[in-house]
């Protein structure tokens, strides 16, 4: 089971930018699958982003044209790059790393987009 550790998190202004950074520990992060989910106060966990272990990328509507999801393999890691970032942007950000019955999230990261 992949442990994943999310970092980037923080507070930013409306049109403002953050890169979230997902690391995964153990040795097979290339055939994870990987996305990034974000759950706001009073409100179900939903996708934002996810990037397949082939490297296909998918996005919410809300988030297109706005965020970038990308991995480096040789690193473990999986970015979210985040511009443009609006208020109902704020959430808590997860990361999350599936493959065959293996589903793994990491603790969350707190971005708040205000003035």
């Amino acid at each position: 089971q992949v442990q994943l550790v999310e970092s980037g998190g923080g507070l930013v202004q409306p049109g403002g930018s953050l890169r979230l950074s997902c690391v995964a520990s153990g040795s097979i992060f290339s055939r994870y699958n990987m996305g990034w989910y974000r759950q706001a106060p009073g409100k179900q966990r939903e996708l934002v982003a996810l990037i397949t272990s082939g490297g296909t990328t998918n996005y919410a509507d809300s988030v297109k044209g706005r965020f970038t999801i990308s991995r480096d393999n040789a690193k473990n890691t999986v970015y979210l790059q985040m511009n443009s970032l609006k208020p109902e942007d704020t959430a808590v950000y997860y990361c999350n790393a599936n493959y065959a019955i293996f589903d793994s999230w990491g603790q969350g990261t707190q971005v708040t987009v205000s003035p």
